[in-house]
């Protein structure tokens, strides 16, 4: 070897040592899962007992099924609310949301849970015909405690499952060779709406999570197959996890798990996916993840899940069909993060900037190559605007109105996860310009995070009113565990660290690149 070439090797041998290898999965799962459940954890503490829309009958439900009861009694009428025994502090919850759909009432005018009041009473429910599968791993925290705290540790517990997954959809994008775009893709839908939502008693924010989790994860898997590399352990365990879970949280969630893994398809082609089936360990992932959804779609014909659905005042499935195509656009208002019973939007600013983001992702996903990654985008773009508009159409001659923007959400993040991996071929370059939009992304994603965080404490604290009175909070008239202040402190350190770890992942540089650059020294090493 010339000598006049080797101190631009040992120059670049140099700079490598400088690079950080590939990301962990396993350490991405973990990290991500202690600060997602953290992060869920706060939302849980900063909203008040019973805020967040339709929890006073999922909490009723999980008591219920934590003592026994699967299901609820019936009165026969459609819409009416299914009847379970239950400890008295429980099924009076119904009677805490005195605030609800006012955004300029406080908190504080909801009567503290008499903690006293264990004794057996008829609780009502309108989600007692759901699966219990949900209902049965939260009603454990209600279960020798009682009060508030049963209700507290209710949460936890379902904050804490949800942050599993949406850890997981970070780890199977992290393991994938090309993962800047498609890990930033997973930070662009994980909208404060989401994390609102994980700090709740609600299968909404399971089914979210876990849809999400089953597309990333078979895409991870679908590519490693393809690489012909070993499958990994990890990567099968969190698909047939999330797959077995997501088939037990609504009604819906078989449908939206039908869509994923056909979008996953899509993504990799059918040679991929056979060679896929093909492997033994893959064929047991999906024995059992076929299992339980045998169990959920007898769950939902036999309990007859959708009629503990809510009924309204009759709409023509015309009427509804074009209301439903009207509010597509608007949806994206609750996509963003609208606190509380659908009474407290977001700021305009934190909306304005996912709009940036998911703006981006889609027109980038529209326009890569190779061309088959675009049929994935109209797959599930037509998802998001067709099937939700045609359930409420078909339901709201009998039911009323009854969709709301949370319930398109699993699909929506599965359809920016997909634009995520459509983008991956496109070259990412790490530069001192890729960095300083890292930088600048994060910054900004961390702001609207806070500032929709900062909302929800405003609007329970003192109330939304018609005059601009944040200076008000320092006088509230409700205070959740621990102050709003301590609350918003670790609010923001926790976002601040989410951004640092990711701002780490982000400037990794790619696989390939790192290869092409230690490929010179490698013939005189092995000499």
């Amino acid at each position: 070897m010339p000598h006049s070439t080797l101190p631009p090797l040992l120059a670049k041998f140099n700079h490598l040592k400088t690079h950080r290898p590939a990301p962990s999965s396993f350490r991405v799962l973990i990290v991500a899962w202690l600060l997602f459940g953290c992060i869920g954890s706060v939302w849980s503490f900063a909203s008040p007992l019973m805020s967040i829309p339709d929890e006073p009958a999922h909490t009723i439900k999980a008591a219920a099924v934590a003592r026994g009861q699967l299901s609820g009694t019936s009165s026969g009428v459609q819409g009416a609310p299914l009847m379970v025994q239950v400890p008295g502090y429980i099924a009076d919850l119904n009677q805490h949301v005195c605030f609800a759909q006012k955004s300029n009432v406080t908190a504080d005018c909801a009567t503290p849970i008499d903690s006293s009041d264990r004794g057996w009473r008829t609780g009502k429910t309108s989600a007692g015909n759901y699966n219990p599968v949900y209902y049965g791993i939260v009603g454990l925290g209600s279960r020798g405690l009682s009060g508030e705290t049963a209700i507290y540790a209710m949460r936890l517990i379902s904050t804490w499952m949800v942050a599993f997954f949406l850890a997981a959809i970070f780890a199977a994008t992290a393991s994938l060779r090309r993962f800047h775009r498609p890990v930033i893709a997973a930070s662009i839908a994980l909208t404060p709406a989401v994390f609102f939502l994980t700090g709740s008693i609600n299968p909404n924010a399971l089914e979210i999570a876990s849809t999400g989790a089953v597309f990333a994860s078979l895409c991870a898997i679908a590519e490693q197959t393809a690489s012909k590399v070993r499958l990994s352990t990890l990567l099968l365990v969190v698909f047939t996890l999330s797959a077995s879970v997501l088939a037990h949280t609504r009604p819906l969630s078989l449908l939206w798990l039908a869509i994923a893994a056909t979008a996953a398809v899509l993504c990799f082609g059918i040679n991929a996916s056979l060679r896929t089936l093909a492997q033994r360990r893959f064929q047991v992932a999906l024995l059992i993840v076929g299992v339980s959804c045998a169990f959920a779609l007898w769950w939902v014909v036999s309990a007859k899940s959708f009629e503990s659905l809510l009924a309204g005042a009759p709409i023509p499935a015309e009427s509804a069909a074009v209301a439903m195509l009207d509010k597509t656009v608007f949806f994206m208002v609750e996509y963003v993060g609208v606190l509380g019973w659908i009474d407290t939007m977001p700021p305009p600013a934190a909306l304005y900037a996912w709009v940036l983001g998911f703006g981006a992702m889609l027109f980038l996903a529209y326009t890569a190559r190779p061309l088959r990654a675009r049929w994935v985008m109209v797959l599930l773009t037509v998802t998001v605007i067709a099937v939700p508009t045609a359930l409420q159409a078909s339901s709201s001659e009998q039911l009323g109105w009854i969709w709301q923007g949370r319930y398109t959400l699993a699909m929506v993040v599965t359809l920016i996860l997909a634009a995520g991996i459509a983008t991956r071929f496109r070259p990412f370059r790490i530069t001192p310009w890729t960095k300083s939009m890292v930088r600048w992304g994060l910054v900004l994603g961390g702001l609207a995070h806070a500032y929709v965080f900062l909302e929800g404490l405003r609007r329970y604290t003192i109330g939304i009113q018609d005059h601009v009175n944040w200076t008000e909070m320092f006088e509230p008239l409700w205070q959740p565990p621990g102050t709003w202040q301590v609350l918003a402190v670790i609010y923001i350190l926790l976002l601040a660290t989410c951004g640092s770890f990711l701002y780490r992942l982000l400037t990794t540089p790619p696989a390939q690149a790192r290869q092409k650059l230690i490929a010179p020294l490698q013939p005189p090493l092995s000499r």
